[in-house]
């Protein structure tokens, strides 16, 4: 299954499964309220431990390689150029051109602008191309430019898009108006041809305030229709942490048990070293579980992890530590 062929059997089909749930606020409040309560401090200590677990080298060659498919190769700043996007999307598809074997990255994430460049760059080679829309990263917009923004970015030929909620709505209680904004969103993603792009939904967890928030708002984008959630936009901390990322990973994990339908989870953000993406590996399998352990399911978001990836994976392959200068830097 690809992660952006269409919205059919990877897509949560809540239609009907949350009528009751979603047709005020009020009935909203009372069931995003009514979740469990998250142990914050059981939530840290468990992630810590699950941090703390170690694999044995054939282990974590696959764990590298599998990191490296999993990664959202990211440029998302104002200086970004055409020239850095196809440099960039070169990169996605053979990050270590030495070594053949090394295998593509998962997507490369881009402005809306930047779409055509790097969709052009990238051909038929696989790897996907996401775009930020919805006035990204603050989502400080009208909703009509956010649909806008949305469309350009799929017309442009995305086949993924990462939203941002409006979070001043969800930490003022309007969680029904945030539900309809995703719901659009992802109307928005559809293209004339009958397929759509696949939908992640960034929180923002660093500006959340609680761990409780972190589940609700789980929930109300998945229940929404939410293809993958998604931590952070990078630009705020904190970013990706473990126990938030833990949260998100229980929600995915009972949201299946309860309609049948798997959601992807995206950390993006402070993930800088090998080291720190195993332990998401680790803790993906112990709490969401094996299936989750593939790039359909589980993305990394970063610009940096991937050198560090790739340095890991020389020495493992080599015997030998390549310097971080030996890869292009992003």
């Amino acid at each position: 299954m690809t992660p952006t062929s269409s919205s059919t059997a990877s897509s949560p089909p809540t239609s009907g499964v949350f009528d009751d749930i979603v047709r005020s606020d009020s009935s909203l409040r009372r069931f995003l309220h009514g979740l469990p309560g998250v142990d914050q401090v059981g939530c840290e200590a468990r992630a810590a431990g699950l941090g703390t677990r170690s694999i044995k080298t054939t282990s974590k060659a696959y764990a590298i390689d599998l990191a490296i498919r999993m990664v959202d190769l990211t440029t998302l700043e104002g200086a970004d150029t055409h020239g850095k996007v196809r440099a960039l999307a070169s990169k996605a598809m053979r990050p270590d051109p030495a070594d053949p074997s090394c295998p593509a990255t998962a997507a490369v994430c881009v402005y809306p602008d930047m779409v055509g460049t790097a969709k052009q760059t990238l051909g038929d080679s696989g790897v996907h191309v996401a775009a930020v829309a919805t006035a990204f990263p603050s989502g400080r917009a009208s909703m009509d430019i956010k649909l806008a923004d949305t469309r350009d970015a799929v017309e442009a030929g995305a086949d993924e898009i990462d939203m941002v909620i409006d979070r001043g709505a969800f930490l003022s209680g309007r969680y029904l108006d945030v539900y309809e904004e995703i719901v659009q969103v992802k109307e928005a993603c559809a293209r004339a041809d009958g397929s759509s792009a696949h939908l992640k939904v960034i929180f923002e967890t660093g500006e959340l305030q609680t761990y409780d928030n972190v589940r609700r708002v789980s929930w109300l984008a998945m229940m929404a229709g939410g293809h993958f959630i998604k931590t952070s936009t990078g630009k705020v901390q904190p970013a990706a942490t473990l126990p938030v990322t833990l949260i998100m990973l229980e929600a995915v994990r009972d949201f299946r048990e309860q309609t049948g339908q798997m959601v992807g989870v995206k950390p993006a953000g402070g993930i800088k070293t090998t080291k720190d993406a195993i332990k998401y590996l680790v803790m993906v399998n112990e709490i969401a579980g094996p299936d989750w352990l593939d790039p359909d399911w589980f993305r990394f978001g970063a610009s940096t992890l991937l050198n560090d990836l790739l340095m890991q994976r020389t020495k493992m392959t080599t015997g030998r530590y390549s310097g971080p200068d030996y890869f292009t830097l992003d």
